[in-house]
């Protein structure tokens, strides 16, 4: 038995890594598209609609039916926006400020989750609240411009959009009686459906469909556009789904902290990103402050 208990936790400590790292690779595979002059829109439309075609493929391997009742298909609906303004507003703040500090950024997260649980009467312990306090602090920092490096507001504010519908996401899936009966494939595959189709409206609305496809016309698109549905997407989807049933929700959450610090390595190796003095402040603030938040607190 206690081999047993052993080896879960190592794969859920395995997975939880796993799950941080994919999830910070978004910038690696998406910077050099959009530095090519490829819309985030035709980005983002083909990286939902290839991890919806290998979902949807998984489902019929497995044999899992994609029926879901109407009052499901309303919350998946209400996830898929939700999901689509996360990764658009992410996307969109790659081009003002550095992609691992938009990554940080997005990782504030848990802070939306516990804010917004305050609306719905569970309220935080002091630790919670000290810790969204350094949060913002750590933002602040993050925010301020120094003599060798100058972070836009706008991106600042596009991350933070970013983290906030991400936690609306995940409040959603928590508190939805509907969605606990939806499996974590089925939710992701609907959620990114809905995202596909808004990326695609948008994308033939503003540059038309012949626009849409000219991304292909950059070098290393297709592995690019490929790596980001798998890695990103699917792998830290289920990765996590894992993670979280093999070590808890809690620690799960903690492994989380790979996610910038991969994103801020890929920035700075693959992007000669700039990593000032405030921007190591106010990311080992933030940071500390989240970990700090999940560990300390049982609610």
């Amino acid at each position: 038995m206690k081999k047993s208990i052993d080896r879960d936790k190592v794969v859920g400590y395995a997975a939880g890594i796993t799950t941080g790292v994919t999830y910070g690779l978004n910038p690696l595979f998406a910077m050099p598209l959009m530095k090519s002059g490829a819309s985030v829109e035709s980005i983002l439309f083909f990286r939902y609609s290839f991890s919806v075609i290998m979902l949807g493929v998984w489902l019929v391997l497995t044999r899992e039916s994609f029926k879901i009742s109407f009052k499901q298909s309303i919350r998946l609906l209400i996830l898929g926006l939700l999901f689509t303004t996360s990764s658009l507003t992410l996307f969109e703040s790659y081009k003002l400020i550095p992609s691992g500090l938009a990554t940080t950024i997005v990782f504030l997260y848990p802070v939306f989750v516990a804010v917004i649980m305050v609306f719905m009467r569970v309220y935080p312990t002091w630790q919670v609240w000290l810790s969204i306090m350094l949060t913002f602090v750590g933002v602040m920092i993050l925010s301020k411009s120094d003599s060798t490096h100058i972070i836009q507001t706008k991106g600042i504010v596009l991350a933070m959009a970013s983290a906030l519908a991400y936690a609306m996401f995940i409040v959603i899936i928590n508190r939805s009686m509907a969605i606990r009966k939806v499996s974590n494939t089925k939710l992701t595959f609907y959620a990114l459906m809905v995202g596909m189709v808004v990326f695609f409206t948008k994308s033939v609305i503003s540059g038309g469909f012949d626009s849409m496809l000219s991304v292909f016309e950059i070098r290393g698109s297709v592995v690019n556009l490929l790596l980001l549905a798998i890695l990103p997407t699917i792998v830290s989807t289920a990765t996590l789904a894992l993670s979280t049933r093999k070590i808890g929700a809690t620690k799960a959450s903690v492994l989380g902290v790979f996610e910038p610090v991969t994103a801020i390595l890929v920035g700075a190796l693959a992007f000669s990103e700039e990593i000032t003095l405030n921007i190591i402040i106010g990311i080992i603030l933030s940071m500390a402050a989240v970990v700090f938040m999940i560990v300390s607190g049982k609610r």
